[in-house]
């Protein structure tokens, strides 16, 4: 079932919201030193409150190696941030009322240095997200709709390219709800052969996880219009956002 145009607004301003929530979440970071994942996420939490959303679980908040887990949720005994690791910030939420779309945003940062293998995964993954999205782009300027097949195909390629194929433990994104940000109307999966609908948000964030180290995701948010235009209803990351 396609979104209204109010429903679309609310999407839309949920993902204002959050993108707010998101830049407070890492400067918050960066004015505490040595905070843990698990305050972060706390903190992400209390904004919540504050900016009346609603949410299900609690959000993803990964230093390093716990990053390297797609649903890793930290509890009160959990990394503390020190230099030269990466951060990893997954938040959903959609406005209090009935019917009220999410929005489901993952950035990254890092404090201190990145490893040349953290720069170098960090730009594969921006590489397979903005991969897919010039393919829906292309696409839609045809008038044909991609599948979720499509989609995953063509950020698993650019993985796996990579020499990480194996490392993309994670789907490429999913329709987004009104009760979970995980909506009921088909994900950018392999075994979605169905073409994406119209007026229907979803989300695209293809990952390279690397057990023990760290991982990286990348996940951005939209919809195609009637008429078959794309809009992407989030900002784009690209580049790591740096803990002075």
């Amino acid at each position: 079932m396609a979104w209204t145009k109010q429903e679309i607004n609310d999407h839309i301003t949920a993902c204002k919201i959050l993108d707010r929530i998101k830049d407070s979440a890492f400067n918050y970071i960066s004015k505490n030193p040595g905070i843990s994942e698990y305050e972060v996420q706390r903190f992400i939490l209390n904004e919540y409150k504050k900016n009346n959303l609603k949410s299900t679980l609690s959000p993803i908040v990964a230093f390093n190696a716990s990053s390297a887990s797609p649903h890793y949720f930290p509890k009160k005994k959990s990394l503390k941030l020190e230099n030269d690791m990466l951060i990893l910030i997954d938040i959903w939420a959609r406005s209090n009322g009935v019917k009220k779309p999410f929005s489901d945003i993952t950035w990254m940062g890092y404090k201190g240095k990145m490893s040349d293998e953290m720069i170098k995964v960090s730009d594969i993954v921006f590489l397979a997200r903005d991969r897919c999205v010039e393919h829906l782009r292309k696409k839609l300027s045809e008038k044909n709709i991609p599948t979720g097949y499509e989609l995953d195909a063509i950020a698993r390629k650019v993985i796996a390219d990579h020499g990480y194929g194996k490392n993309f433990i994670h789907g490429t994104g999913h329709s987004i709800g009104f009760v979970s940000p995980h909506g009921t109307y088909g994900r950018i999966r392999k075994s979605n052969k169905q073409k994406l609908l119209l007026n229907m948000g979803y989300t695209i964030e293809p990952g390279i996880y690397l057990k023990g180290k760290f991982g990286v995701r990348s996940e951005i948010d939209f919809y195609i219009t009637s008429d078959y235009k794309l809009v992407i209803t989030t900002p784009v990351q690209k580049r790591l956002i740096r803990i002075i």
